[in-house]
């Protein structure tokens, strides 16, 4: 796996924004954060709850004086922006930026800005490139927590994470089984007189199998299925 890349938050304000960018690096398997000049200090008590058990990120965060000491070891910065600035700094999507975080042997860093201003001029001026995702123009908006998500997601791509562990559905019971189980529910339906008229027994009944066979019952579910059908017969007698 290639280096994954930094998340470096430009002055940050709050402690819960912090915690909230943490738990989003961590859903995405990124680790390490660094942080530039907190507003209120560091350690913060508000980042933890923000977290919500992103720890190990908090744990290890780095504290810097400027961006430039930040970023001292990184041959790739990327400054996440969505307004243009006055810096002749090419511009990426998020899929290329991903696409190069990967193939790099060196360093990467992904700078994101304070809450209200973003990043300054200055910031951005210190990257290699911008990178920007598609958003409205007229209301280009995402708070700390949710620039960071979209852009460790991105790199998440073809980071060969796990995927979640999908549920193991039995396979489907054998037709012999399902053949038990119609038979039985149309032998307990003939003795409530379900069918009538007797010249319709043969398509209702069609129309029985169609609606068992259907769903692809396992031999789990026959067997509940049966199960009911007998407490049912039951309160007949």
């Amino acid at each position: 796996m290639s280096h994954k890349p930094i998340i470096v938050l430009v002055e940050p304000q709050l402690g819960q924004n912090i915690g909230k960018a943490a738990r989003a690096m961590l859903n995405f398997g990124l680790t390490e954060m660094r942080i530039v000049s907190p507003r209120d200090g560091w350690p913060n008590p508000e980042a933890g709850p923000a977290a919500s058990g992103a720890d190990i990120v908090l744990d290890q965060a780095e504290i810097f004086k400027t961006t430039a000491d930040a970023v001292a070891d990184c041959s790739l910065v990327y400054a996440s922006t969505v307004r243009r600035r006055d810096v002749q700094t090419p511009v990426v999507g998020p899929e290329e930026m991903a696409r190069e975080i990967h193939a790099s042997e060196g360093r990467s860093a992904i700078l994101f800005g304070r809450e209200r201003s973003g990043l300054s001029t200055e910031d951005v001026a210190l990257s290699t490139k911008i990178v920007t995702v598609p958003i409205n123009p007229e209301f280009g908006s995402l708070n700390l927590a949710q620039a960071v998500i979209l852009l460790a997601y991105e790199w998440s791509r073809s980071a060969g994470l796990a995927q979640p562990t999908a549920k193991e559905f039995d396979p489907p019971a054998p037709m012999r089984e399902l053949e038990g189980l119609i038979g039985h529910l149309n032998e307990e339906l003939d003795a409530r007189g379900y069918f009538y008229p007797p010249e319709r027994t043969a398509a209702t009944q069609q129309t029985i199998r169609t609606l068992l066979t259907k769903p692809g019952w396992s031999s789990r579910e026959v067997s509940a299925l049966r199960g009911m059908i007998k407490i049912l017969a039951k309160s007949r007698s």
